[in-house]
């Protein structure tokens, strides 16, 4: 594996981090104290930007509008939303729109591909499952009736389904079809979808998503085979790549101010202990991007491994949820009661981690999978 980015990819990374300069993490209210969501909606003017520097298309083919690059390149743009706490679905809108590219009809593509790939379609993934702690397509069932589809079941904690235009939404079905998923494309608006508030660590608006005999059309729904496994695939390291960012901006904060806070007459970053601590979360970080960029490299090249994609895909995601819970926790520390100032941004990285820890499964969920794949395919 070849971990050099492609001139494009660092084109796309380099534009990312133009439009995120001006972005500021404490733009709305400290979700410390806040009661309920930080703001209704997500940040449209930055996503406006990001749409005009064709950031929201660069998984799209060139017939839509897009660069027709890969999950590298959404991954170095997530790393520099997640340095900012950028608040947009970028990484849920991106990788909906590629899965509809990848495994959608060609009519699906046209009607929704050229507006998502503009900003003018927003579109979001339900992810997360009933509660958070089982499989998301077996949440929702699918069932034929007549030439369209009816759909069951609850979906929590779904990122920006208030703002989002479609919710692409796994579901299982049963009879004939039992194990099989489908990916259904649920208009917000669609009769019998109801929306249920939840606010997440960060303090933005989430949704607990209840589906009663929603009925979608034969157009709605992608039958592929494996396009659930990729978009959950794409989806979990697109959050290694914000997880990344994040802890990279907070190791960044943690340098600056024990380089400059003194004890005893010495800045207290020349201390052993102190020294060792932050070398310790640079080793966290190197390992999260060591295993983010395999994950994305085997997703984005389709190379066969010693274990499925899944499996890379689950140590990225051990790594990230691990090392960013760390790299907060020590940044608190070493900065003493400054860290907890809701006057200074450190508490909203911390905030924003945990709900990166957290999201698409803890930790402890795929250490449980990886054993489960190195069970049924033993290496040497």
């Amino acid at each position: 594996m070849d971990f050099t980015f492609t001139e494009e990819q660092r084109a796309a990374a380099e534009a990312a981090r133009g439009v995120f300069a001006g972005v500021a993490p404490d733009a709305v209210p400290s979700p410390a104290l806040t009661t309920g969501a930080v703001a209704e909606g997500f940040d449209r003017a930055l996503w406006s930007r990001l749409a005009g520097a064709d950031l929201l298309s660069l998984l799209l083919a060139e017939a839509h509008g897009g660069a027709g690059l890969d999950a590298i390149a959404l991954c170095l743009v997530l790393r520099e939303a997640g340095r900012v706490l950028a608040r947009v679905p970028l990484l849920e809108h991106s990788a909906a729109a590629a899965a509809v590219q990848a495994y959608g009809g060609k009519a699906q593509a046209d009607r929704l591909l050229d507006r998502a790939g503009r900003g003018e379609l927003v579109l979001t993934v339900a992810a997360q499952g009933r509660t958070g702690h089982e499989p998301a397509e077996l949440a929702v069932t699918a069932r034929r009736e007549g030439p369209g589809w009816l759909l069951d079941g609850v979906q929590t904690a779904v990122p920006w389904a208030y703002d989002a235009d479609l919710v692409v939404v796994p579901a299982h079905l049963g009879g004939t079809g039992a194990g099989r998923t489908v990916l259904a494309l649920v208009p917000r608006e669609a009769e019998g979808l109801v929306l249920a508030e939840q606010v997440s660590t960060s303090g933005e608006r989430l949704a607990e998503l209840r589906l009663r005999s929603v009925r979608v059309g034969p157009d709605e729904v992608i039958e592929a085979v494996g396009a659930w496994e990729w978009l959950h695939a794409l989806l979990v390291t697109g959050t290694c790549a914000l997880a990344l960012g994040l802890g990279e901006r907070v190791l960044r904060m943690t340098a600056e101010y024990t380089g400059k806070r003194e004890q005893f007459g010495h800045p207290i970053a020349t201390f052993q202990a102190v020294a060792v601590q932050a070398a310790d979360r640079y080793i966290d970080l190197r390992a999260m991007e060591a295993t983010l960029w395999q994950a994305a490299w085997r997703i984005a090249s389709g190379a066969p491994g010693p274990l499925p994609v899944a499996g890379d895909v689950a140590v990225a995601k051990i790594w990230a949820a691990e090392g960013v819970r760390r790299l907060v926790q020590t940044a608190q520390h070493l900065h003493g009661g400054f860290g907890a100032d809701t006057d200074y941004p450190l508490h909203r990285y911390h905030a924003w981690a945990k709900h990166l820890e957290l999201a698409l499964g803890p930790a402890a969920a795929y250490e449980e999978r990886l054993g489960d794949l190195l069970a049924a395919h033993p290496l040497g």
